[in-house]
Order: structure tokens, then sequence, then C-alpha cells
């Protein structure tokens, strides 16, 4: 069975999990966090470093022992740590953390007090008056935890764009060594680069389809058959996702890519535009009465219903079809434009790399500058820096950046906007920074009005360049705060403020509607990948898909230029 890094992650974060909910030491809590966050970061693949007997210590924050528990789990693909503690507690009980109300102490109270044990006993709890009654719990807090179960619902079966990412590539890579399989494709949702994917649609060709097909259900990590026909087989991976194969033939691989690609409101235009021309359309392919007009290649069929090819990532039933025929899609931006990266994370505060092993990460990937985001002081939990602390980092920066002749060091810092709209520095600390992003990251349940005047006032000081994961949404486990984003867009526009799209694959903030809405209103956006290693740097891609996904061309990203270029922006 494969065993991906973040199965490995996975194991460690539910261990840190249930060591939190019995009371454990902290410091061993907060190991297997931080390990969790750097192999699931990792940019390589642990079983290959296993496998090829490289030294697993030498990973940031990994000493023996988890360097012992991680070739076990890649191994067996778990832990006996893991077994012994949902020995002693119920499964269900770490998905209780996932509740914004609830710390460890809480869900341990709940546990022992009523017996909750899952996301289902709590609802039901909370909806029969039985949690406010709780000392330290109260109306207020059951009210917020019942409205966060019914959140949680929201997010069951969907899967992060990323973690999806790894399946599809071990998948597609597997069916590509089958003697029978010819051409093999992931579709769907998937291949649109939505945020989450609720499971894999892949389409193949094969001399044998037969052969394919036992291939196919070979597959390591199957755990169960869900269906099995001639042309389509379903199956269920032993993390719980649905993996559907269709075999097609040849003449309409084309037709069932684009089929089975497109959300169902651009599937239904382009049935609206074929009937018009009096075709049909369906997943074999483009018909004139029997006569198939196109059907093996994507590009042929648009062209034959007189539209530019569209991009997987539009084709969700925005009027990309109208631009299309009117030859007016947007060119859209390409991770290979990207410059930069405006947010990173050192070991200053929460991250894991040095700035000189930064520096290096981020020019060996191509770019050419890289902002310096560490917290700041407020968000002591994350080590946010002091002001001396803040400045003995812009000295650093400035001693490095005399070594570089390609590459430049950004003096900056994730600055937390307080309650009251303020910033968490002086005037003369912001004014020694190159770049000044602000972000939320307490306070989240004000109100609506309240949380929209925090934000504009921000944004209203001079030296802030622009807003940073801008709903504080977390997917699959929080949403957005409740603010009006039309008007704090119509404030950073007028403050010529630009609004980020972070590209960590929870975050995903802004998401395509509003990344959409601000290039419309002429806002400029920046992709951020928010790394806090040297192996998060890549995630600039899931960025990018965003950014495509909201019809963004590079001239909308300010990254996309050379700091001289937009370094008066940032004055």
């Amino acid at each position: 069975m494969p065993v991906y890094n973040s199965d490995v992650a996975d194991v460690f974060n539910r261990i840190a999990d249930y060591l939190d909910i019995r009371g454990d030491n902290p410091f061993r809590i907060r190991a297997y966090r931080e390990a969790a966050h750097t192999l699931s970061n990792l940019g390589r693949e642990l079983s290959q470093m296993v496998e090829s007997g490289e030294d697993l210590t030498d990973l940031e924050g990994i000493g023996k022992d988890l360097a012992e528990k991680i070739e076990t789990i890649i191994k067996t693909g778990t832990h006996p740590k893991l077994k012994e503690l949902e020995d002693e507690y119920p499964p269900g009980l770490p998905e209780l953390l996932k509740i914004n109300s609830l710390g460890p102490k809480r869900v341990k109270t709940l546990y022992n007090r009523l017996n909750i044990t899952n996301l289902a006993d709590l609802e039901k709890a909370a909806k029969r008056d039985k949690i406010s009654a709780l000392k330290g719990f109260g109306e207020k807090t059951q009210a917020s935890i019942l409205k966060a179960t019914r959140e949680r619902r929201k997010y069951e079966r969907r899967y992060l764009l990323n973690r999806v990412e790894e399946v599809v590539d071990s998948l597609l890579d597997y069916l590509q060594n089958c003697s029978s399989v010819q051409r093999v494709k992931a579709a769907g949702s998937y291949r649109r680069r939505k945020e989450t994917v609720g499971d894999i649609d892949l389409l193949a060709t094969a001399s044998q389809s037969a052969k394919a097909g036992d291939y196919f259900v070979d597959y390591e990590d199957v755990e169960e058959i869900v269906a099995r026909g001639e042309a389509k087989i379903s199956v269920q991976l032993k993390n719980s996702l649905q993996v559907d194969l269709r075999i097609v033939e040849p003449e309409s691989f084309g037709a069932a890519l684009l089929y089975f690609t497109g959300s169902k409101p651009h599937n239904v235009n382009l049935r609206s535009r074929a009937v018009k021309m009096g075709h049909k359309i369906n997943e074999y392919g483009l018909y004139e009465n029997e006569q198939q007009l196109a059907g093996a290649d994507e590009a042929a069929i648009y062209k034959e219903l007189g539209c530019d090819y569209i991009e997987p990532e539009l084709r969700e039933g925005r009027g990309e079809l109208k631009a299309a025929n009117a030859g007016e899609l947007p060119e859209l931006i390409k991770t290979s434009e990207i410059r930069g990266d405006f947010q990173s994370h050192t070991t200053a505060s929460d991250g894991a790399n040095s700035l000189r092993e930064l520096a290096a990460a981020a020019r060996k990937i191509g770019h050419e500058y890289l902002a310096i985001t560490d917290h700041s002081h407020n968000l002591g939990v994350a080590g946010g820096l002091t002001p001396d602390e803040l400045k003995r980092q812009m000295d650093e920066i400035d001693r490095l950046n005399e070594e570089f002749d390609d590459f430049r060091l950004l003096k900056s810092n994730e600055v937390d906007i307080l309650e009251d709209g303020s910033l968490d520095y002086e005037e003369q600390i912001l004014e020694r920074l190159d770049v000044v992003p602000v972000a939320v990251h307490s306070s989240f349940n004000l109100s609506e009005k309240r949380q929209t005047k925090r934000i504009k006032r921000a944004l209203k000081n001079p030296h802030v360049d622009f807003l940073v994961h801008p709903t504080g949404r977390k997917l699959n486990y929080r949403g957005p705060y409740r603010i009006d984003l039309e008007e704090i867009m119509k404030t950073a526009l007028e403050e010529n403020c630009a609004l980020e799209i972070n590209a960590q694959p929870e975050r995903l903030d802004l998401n395509d509607v509003h990344a959409r809405r601000a290039k419309e209103m002429g806002l400029k956006l920046v992709i951020s990948t928010d790394a806090h290693n040297a192996g998060n740097l890549d995630y600039i891609k899931y960025g990018v898909y965003q950014a495509r996904r909201a019809w963004l061309e590079s001239d909308d990203v300010l990254n996309t230029l050379a700091w001289e270029d937009i370094k008066d922006f940032f004055v």
C-alpha cells in the first residue's frame, strides 16, 4: 500500500491530538505537530527516502525517535503508539478538536461528563441543551458549538486539492505502467483545480479493456471494488476516496474528457449551444445526425462549436462559453510567470528554516525576491517578534542581501490587525519594512460591522500594502469570519492596497469568486505561499490554480513583475 507524506503527518497529528486530550507533555505534543507540518510540506516522498536509506534525522525537527516512527509508518501504514491511544480513547474524539470553541480540556470534559465521543454526539447534546450546564461552557459556547458542527457537515467527504494530487499522481504513474493502457488522464473537479475534491475521475483508452481493469483493481491502495462493468470501474481507496475509471474508445477520448471535466452548468451550456447549431454532444462526441464531427480531441470539439479552447479551470458555467465565442477569454496566469513570493516564515517565529536557508530555496526555484514575514509580537503563540527582534532581523536581512546580485530578501512582517483596527507595531518600525502585509489572527467572532470596520481602518494606514488571507477561512476546518468584503475591497482600491491569494492548500484565500471580483474592481493581487518551511515555497502552484479559476492574467498579479518594477507600489 502506498504511504504518502500526508499519511505520516496524519498519524503524527492524531497522536498529538490524543496526547493533547490526555493532558500529556506539551513539548512532546508540539514535537509531533511540528514534525507533521514539516512532513506534509516536504516536497520529497518519504517512502523513497526510507527505501534509499537516507538519514531522516537530517530533516528539520526530526530526531531519532521520530525518524524511527516515520520508518514504521512507511512500512506498516500506522504506528503502535497510535493504536495504543486509540484503545484508550474513542476514534472520533480527535475530530472534536476541529470545532473552534473546543480545546483539549473541554473535549476531555465532554467525554468524561456526557460521554460525547464524536461530532454526531456533540451536535445531539448541543441540540438537547446538555452542554450549557457544564462548568466552563454556558449558552453562548453551546450555540457556537452547534453552529460549528453544522458547518462541519459541509466538509464531509471533501479532500484538499494537494492531498488528492498526490493520490492522482501515484495512480497515473501506476496505470501508465500497464501494457494495455494507451492514454490515461484525470478529469472531474480535480482537473478544474477546485480547492476541495469529492472523488477522482480517471479516463483511459486501452488495447484490452479487461486487462486494464484487472490491473486497476489490483492497485495496492484499493480497499473495496464498489462496482465493475465493462467500461467503468469504481473503487474505494483505503483513505475512503472513491476513484472511477472509465475506459473509452480513442475516437471518444476528447469528448469524454470534456464531459467528465466540466461542471454541470458548463456542460448544460455546451449542450444548448450544440442544439442551437443542429448538433448533439455527449461523452462520445459531437454529432450532426449520426455523423461524428469531433470526439478524439477537446480543442476540436470547441472549434466545431465556434469557440476558442476553454482551459479546464474556467469550466464552471460563469460566462466562459460566451467569452470563448467572442474571442475574449483571458490569457491565464502561469506558474512560470511568478517572480517572487510575498509571505514566508523563519525559525524566528513559527517557521522551520533560517533566513539563509529560505533564501537558498527561493533562489533554487528561480525566484528573484522573497519577503520574510514572521509574525508580529501580538501573536505570541506563533513566536511573534518583539520590535527589537524585528529590528535585528531587518539588520540581518540587509547583511545577507549584500551577498546577492540576482536576488533580494524583502524586509517584511505579517503584522497583526488588533481588535480596534490599529497595527501591532509603531510607525517607526513599519517605515523600515519593504513590504507591510496585515492580517487578522484573533477576535474572529466580531460582528460583521465591527470586523469590517477593523480591517478598513488597518488598510487606511499609509504603510499597509496588502491584506493577508482576507477572509480568514481554513478549508475543511472553519468558514470565513463575518465581513463585508465588497466594502473592504473598495477601501483597498482607494488606499492602493492589494489583496492576497494565500496558496496554502488549507486556505486558498481569496477564493476564486472573490478574486475574480477583485480583478473586476481593478484591484491588484499577490500570490503568496505563506511558507513555513522551504518545501512550502512550491505551494505557489496552488495559488496560481486559484488565480486561474478567477480568470486572472499576469498583469493582475504583482509578483509576476520584477521588484524594481513594483517597489513603488509598496512605498
